[in-house]
């Protein structure tokens, strides 16, 4: 597109923008090939579309939507409200490119109850409303199969499958099942039951799926009263039973407050790309309904901006009459007959933030299943992680961790483990024999091994890593920033890993002087920096234990006379141990030292025994 077209396109949208009306209303934008690509509601029409337009809009999203203009259509309504509402069923009809995106990833399901004359009771994953009346989704199966046991245990609706009428039944068309014999169903297709009987069941097994179980306890009451003055105990014991059972069933949902009646629950969280709203209604006092919505942002949505969106989704999926709808921060939004409440405290505080704790288990669960299927999505979130915590200049891509070993200074060493991409990259470690200093220090030996090993990366140009850790507190920290800082004038973060009474990891620390940082002893994130520290310490023992069997084996060997340090090699490669050079006969160690040699080293392990060839 040219400068002139471009231009021209501004002036001719400029001018749909300043015939605009300042009413409520929902705007459409189109581009150059008459789709539309973005759907809004504004309560100002005209104040709304003309903020895209000017100069000192600084989202770049928002300006590469503004370059795809090329026409704008718009519908005025009387309310925001409706505004609201009408944004919703467009941007669901037409999906447009830079709206946000409803993401279902998967289907729940539901509880139908269908339209028959008898009508049968099941839960599904398939919405067809030409069958029946559909309760739900159920986000929690537990809760849906706890619900749909209940209903099956107070009314033992049918659950054949076969068409069963009026005129049916009363032909006799029809035989009793397996259901009617264990007593699982009433009869009501051969008249065991009458007709009239099951729908008062099957009206009560409504109420339970709205959430209306107090209402249907009382019905329960007054009927058992009612059968006992008409001295139907019997039949009045049996009604007794069902109100026993829907009672425990109550008792173990989430009972909230008596107070509150018919609310909806509204909390959001996100991060940069996401947006997960849950969403809670609470009838009689208790919560009958919790599902989480997700939408994958396109122009940095707000947060209040996709609350709105998700309430009118919300309430029109679940056909929410609630008068009062408790939200985590004020809305700019006005609806028709709802109050909208930012509670502080007492019960409703408490749902809100049952609310939030879903939205982000939620969220976790997504991120666990996103992990599964990607792998190094995982390391990338752990090293933001820590990126953030540490407030470090880039993503720790490697890190590097030190430790030594010795026993009263001898054979000291020390090693190196290399993590990358937060996982342990074996072939980058390095082990170190501690050339300068005599006796056990730690300090000395440590600011030996960094400073070979940084001044070594340093000389031969190779990359440094993105964050070092010592195996210790503050001590450690202090001799490797000298060598780091001081001696090599580098620039390397420093973190450690400090330990308590009982020698365990317990907190993280950084900066100097060194400071703790705020991290759960069970967090994903401090496993893998105990992983960092159990791997150093795993590899600098290993080399310490094989650098003394050495030795050892070195020392045995050295003893006989006759027989050199080539010899000696020899030996040990061909037979590994001391214990099978000294069980060798003359024949086997001949094959590696030669005759001479070989008579020497047998006479050394058996001396005063004959020779065997």
């Amino acid at each position: 597109m040219t400068r002139e077209e471009n231009e021209k396109r501004l002036e001719y949208l400029k001018g749909i923008v300043s015939r605009l009306p300042d009413k409520p209303g929902s705007y459409q934008f189109y581009d150059a090939n008459k789709t539309i690509i973005y759907v809004g509601k504004a309560k100002n029409l005209k104040s709304r579309v003309s903020s895209y337009f000017h100069t000192e809009v600084d989202r770049f999203k928002t300006k590469v939507l503004v370059s795809k203009i090329w026409d704008i259509s718009y519908t005025v309504v009387k309310t925001e409200e409706d505004a609201l509402l009408l944004e919703n069923s467009l941007i669901k009809k037409y999906n447009p490119r830079y709206n946000v995106l409803l993401k279902d990833g998967k289907t729940y399901p539901s509880i139908c109850i269908t339209n028959e004359y008898l009508p049968r009771i099941f839960n599904t994953r398939t919405i067809n409303k030409k069958w029946g009346t559909y309760y739900g989704p159920y986000s929690h199966i537990s809760s849906m199969y706890a619900v749909l046991g209940i209903i099956k245990e107070l009314y033992h609706p049918r659950t054949c499958r076969q068409p069963i009428t009026k005129e049916g039944i009363e032909n006799g068309k029809y035989k009793v099942c397996l259901d009617y014999h264990i007593k699982k169903c009433k009869g009501p297709c051969v008249g065991k039951q009458s007709f009239e009987d099951y729908q008062k069941s099957i009206t009560q097994a409504r109420e339970i799926l709205k959430g209306n179980t107090r209402q249907v306890q009382r019905e329960m009451m007054e009927e058992m009263v009612h059968l006992s003055d008409e001295l139907r105990f019997e039949e009045a014991e049996e009604v007794k039973q069902k109100y026993i059972a829907l009672d425990g069933f109550v008792s173990k949902s989430e009972v909230v407050s008596h107070t509150i009646n018919n609310v909806d629950v509204v909390s959001i969280t996100s991060d940069e790309k996401m947006a997960y709203i849950n969403y809670i209604h609470v009838a009689s006092g208790s919560i009958n309904q919790s599902f989480t919505i997700e939408y994958k942002k396109k122009l940095s949505e707000t947060d209040e901006e996709l609350l709105q969106l998700g309430i009118v989704e919300l309430r029109e999926r679940f056909k929410s009459d609630a008068k009062e709808v408790i939200v985590p921060v004020e809305m700019d939004l006005e609806m028709e007959g709802v109050t909208f409440t930012v509670p502080q405290r007492g019960d409703k505080k408490t749902l809100l933030d049952l609310s939030v704790m879903n939205g982000k288990q939620y969220k976790f669960d997504r991120l666990k299943q996103a992990e599964k299927l990607n792998p190094e999505q995982k390391q990338v979130r752990l090293m933001k992680e820590l990126q953030e915590k540490l407030h470090l200049p880039s993503l720790p891509y490697q890190i590097e961790c030190f430790d030594n070993s010795n026993i009263s200074g001898t054979d000291a060493v020390a090693a190196c483990v290399v993590f990358k991409k937060m996982k342990p990259s074996k072939s980058d470690y390095k082990r170190y024999n501690i050339k300068t200093v005599v006796g056990p220090d730690d300090y000395a030996s440590m600011k030996e091994v960094v400073y070979r090993r940084y001044h070594r990366l340093v000389t031969e140009e190779e990359p440094l890593p993105d964050l070092i850790v010592a195996d210790g507190g503050k001590g450690q920290m202090e001799v490797i920033r000298q060598v780091i800082q001081d001696e090599l004038n580098l620039d390397i973060p420093i973190a450690g890993l400090a330990k308590d009474d009982r020698h365990r990891t317990n907190e993280l620390l950084y900066g100097f002087p060194p400071m703790s940082i705020q991290l759960k002893t069970d967090s994903e994130l401090f496993h893998v920096l105990t992983q960092l520290q159990d791997e150093v310490h795993r590899f600098a023992i290993e080399f310490h234990r094989n650098k003394r069997s050495k030795r050892a084996l070195e020392s045995e060997l050295d003893n006989i006379k006759g027989i050199g340090p080539k010899g000696r090699d020899a030996l040990l490669n061909g037979l590994k141990s001391v214990r099978r050079i000294r069980e060798a006969d003359l024949k086997t160690l001949a094959s590696i030292v030669g005759p001479a040699k070989a008579e020497i080293v047998y006479r050394h392990f058996h001396e005063g025994e004959p020779s065997v060839q």
